[in-house]
């Protein structure tokens, strides 16, 4: 019992070590790092609806999935294959537009749960 305890502790180290490297490596990293304690701090200052959390935690674990996701598919590929070639950049332009999409999906989000408390 104890060896799987050791283990799923070692997975959960090496996941936020994950984390820790996006943050440090990448700028984009840095930026939904940034963008999260914003948020979550005015969700805390507009004393948001428990709906309203459950949407604003919901975009933000969206955005660092495929931020997260991107960045290992990036860092695979860079090492793989570390010349140019037309597929590679395909595939990381398809996980980037990923993480477009949910950032943009975030801040429509985040426009529906504040804009009613900044312009009403």
């Amino acid at each position: 019992m104890s060896g799987k305890k050791v283990s799923w502790l070692k997975s959960c180290g090496a996941a936020w070590q994950g984390i820790v490297r996006t943050v440090k490596n990448e700028r984009n990293g840095r930026l939904h790092l940034a963008a999260t304690v914003l948020v979550i701090t005015a969700g805390f200052l507009s004393s948001l609806e428990r709906w309203e959390w459950a949407a604003i935690l919901l975009v933000i674990a969206f955005v660092w999935s495929t931020e997260l996701i991107n960045t290992a598919l990036e860092t695979l590929l860079d090492r793989l294959h570390p010349e140019a070639h037309p597929l590679i950049g395909a595939a990381k332009d398809a996980a980037a537009g990923a993480v477009l999409v949910a950032a943009l999906a975030a801040v429509l989000i985040g426009i529906l749960v504040f804009g009613p408390r900044l312009w009403f």
